[in-house]
C-alpha cells in the first residue's frame, strides 16, 4: 500500500486514477511514499524521509526544494504542457484588454451615474478616451518556445499577428509544432527591438531574472505592450513602472499584483489565474498522478525536472532503482556488487541528468536485503528501492 500526502486540494479527476486497494490519499498521512501539491511552499517543510517521488501538479517547481530533494534521490515531478491552452487563452485576452483599454473603459462605464438618459450622455462624451487599437498587423515577441510559448505565438499569428519568436533551446517537438510563418530572432535583444508587444513564457531561474529590463524595454517600440503570465521575478517591475511613467510603454499586463501594479493605471494586474481553469486543473492532475504512480509501481521516470527520463518494459525479474552522483565507473561498481550477490542482470537501462543519474534493473533471483546494503554502500549512491 502506497501512501500519498496531498498538500492543496488536487483535482478529483487525477485522485481518482489511483486505485484504492494500493494507495492510501490524504491531506494528513504519516511516512507518506509520495507528495502531491500545486502551490504549497515546501521550502520550510520537513519532508519525511520516506517520501520517494514529489509531483507537482502545474508546471514551476519554485516551491519545492528540488536540490535537496536531489541530494536525497528523489525525483521532482511536474506537468509541462498541461495548463498550455489555460494560459494561452489568458495572454491573449492580455492583448484585447490591454490594447483595447477594456479594464479602464469598464471602471469608467461603472462610475457614471444618474438616469440612463445621463448615463448615455457621459459615454458617449467619455468613451474618445478609450480609442485603443486593433491586433493584425502589429508584431508580438514571445520569449520561450514551449507548449505555452508556442501556443501563444500560433494563436496570435492566427489573429494576424506578426511573430518573432526566441528560445535557443527549443525542443524539436516544440519546433515541429511552431508555425512556420513564426520568425527566428536570434538574441533576446534583437526580438526586444522589432517587437510592439513581448510575452514572456520561460521559468525562473538566476538567467532569466529581471529578463525583462529597462535596458531592453529601451529598444522597444514606443507604445509597447508587456506581458508576464510566467513568473514575477522575470520582470523587472520598476522599469517596467518607470517606462510607463515615462510614455515609452503603453501597458503591463501580468498575472502578480503588487502595490506598485495596483497603483498604476496602465498596468493590469491578475491574481494568478493563469492557469486556472477546471480543465488545466484537471489534466495537471491527471498527468503528474500517472507519472507519480509509473515511478512508484514501475521506477520509470518522465517530466521530472530533475531526474533523466527512463523507461523500461517490466519482466519477470525483481526490479530496483538506484539513484546515484552522475561519476565515473558507478555502473561497473553496481554491476559488481549485483554480482557478488549471484544476481543475473536481465535487462539494464542507465541514463543521467547534470549531477543526477538512474541505473534501473531487473534481475534474478529475488533481491536480498544483504544485496541492497552492497549497493547503498558504494560511494555516491543516493538511494536505492526494490520495485518489487
Amino acid at each position: 500500500m502506497f501512501k500519498i500526502l496531498t498538500l492543496n486540494n488536487i483535482s478529483q479527476e487525477g485522485l481518482e486514477r489511483l486505485p484504492r486497494e494500493h494507495y492510501e490519499v490524504a491531506s494528513e498521512i504519516g511516512h507518506p511514499d509520495a507528495i502531491l501539491l500545486r502551490s504549497h511552499n515546501m521550502h520550510s517543510m520537513d519532508i519525511p524521509e520516506t517520501v520517494k517521488a514529489i509531483g507537482r501538479a502545474g508546471a514551476g517547481v519554485n516551491n519545492i526544494p528540488v536540490d535537496k530533494m536531489s541530494a536525497r534521490g528523489v525525483p521532482v515531478f511536474n506537468a509541462p504542457g498541461a495548463n498550455a491552452n489555460a494560459v494561452k487563452e489568458l495572454v491573449l485576452a492580455g492583448l484585447f484588454l490591454a490594447y483595447r483599454n477594456i479594464c479602464q473603459a469598464w471602471d469608467f462605464a461603472r462610475s457614471v451615474q444618474g438616469d440612463d438618459a445621463e448615463i448615455h450622455k457621459q459615454v458617449e462624451a467619455g468613451k474618445k478616451a478609450f480609442v485603443g487599437f486593433e491586433l493584425p498587423g502589429r508584431t508580438l515577441g514571445v520569449v520561450g518556445l514551449g507548449a505555452i510559448g508556442v501556443k501563444v505565438a500560433n494563436a496570435a499569428q492566427q489573429l494576424g499577428m506578426k511573430v518573432i519568436g526566441y528560445d535557443p533551446d527549443i525542443t524539436v517537438s516544440s519546433a515541429w509544432m511552431l508555425s512556420s510563418q513564426v520568425q527566428k530572432a536570434t538574441t533576446i535583444d534583437e526580438l526586444f527591438s522589432r517587437c510592439d508587444a513581448v510575452s514572456v513564457h520561460v521559468p525562473l531561474l538566476d538567467a532569466t531574472r529581471g529578463l525583462v529590463n529597462a535596458d531592453r524595454i529601451r529598444v522597444m517600440k514606443g507604445g509597447g505592450v508587456i506581458l508576464n503570465f510566467s513568473r514575477e521575478g522575470i520582470v523587472d517591475e520598476a522599469a517596467v513602472i518607470q517606462a510607463l511613467d515615462e510614455d515609452k510603454l503603453y501597458s503591463y499586463v501580468c498575472d502578480f499584483p503588487s502595490n506598485a501594479a495596483n497603483k498604476h493605471k496602465r498596468v493590469i494586474a491578475l491574481p494568478h489565474i493563469g492557469a486556472s481553469t477546471k480543465e488545466a486543473e484537471d489534466n495537471c492532475a491527471i498527468m503528474v498522478v500517472d507519472q507519480v504512480m509509473d515511478y512508484l509501481e514501475n521506477g520509470n521516470i518522465l517530466n521530472s525536472v530533475n531526474f533523466p527520463e527512463v523507461s523500461m518494459p517490466r519482466t519477470e525479474g525483481c526490479r530496483i532503482g538506484i539513484v546515484n552522483s552522475n561519476v565515473p565507473n558507478m555502473v561497473g561498481q553496481i554491476s559488481t556488487a549485483m554480482a557478488k550477490e549471484n544476481l543475473n542482470i536481465i535487462d539494464l537501462i542507465n541514463k543521467s541528468k547534470g549531477d543526477i543519474a538512474y541505473t534501473m534493473a531487473d534481475v534474478e533471483p529475488k533481491i536480498s536485503d544483504a544485496a541492497v546494503k552492497e549497493i547503498a554502500a558504494i560511494k555516491g549512491v543516493l538511494s536505492v528501492r526494490v520495485i518489487d
